[in-house]
């Protein structure tokens, strides 16, 4: 399984290459996303970043959690798998 960090607390402005830049400094990196809102195009305030080792995503958490990044504090750690949401159906009520 790939080491994959969460990073959160991002700046609305920091960019994948912002991260490369950063997190290249811990080891070789896999792949940068940056979360963006579909509707608006902005970032949501975080990203996924995915290192070649889990020596290296330990690296990058003892490196960065805590570190600031464009005037907000990061906060970084291993990425957990999205829990699955209970779909609910949004019924109007009948109108007859």
């Amino acid at each position: 399984m790939e080491p994959k960090l969460y990073v959160g607390n991002l700046s609305f402005s920091t960019t994948e290459q912002d991260l490369r830049t950063l997190f290249s400094q811990a080891g070789t990196i896999k792949s940068v996303d940056v979360i963006v809102d579909h509707q608006t195009g902005r970032s949501k305030g975080f990203a996924f970043v995915t290192m070649n080792s889990q020596e290296e995503a330990e690296k990058a958490i003892q490196m960065f959690n805590g570190k600031e990044l464009n005037t907000r504090t990061l906060k970084v750690n291993i990425a957990q798998p999205k829990e699955e949401k209970p779909r609910t159906f949004n019924r109007r009520p009948n109108r007859y």
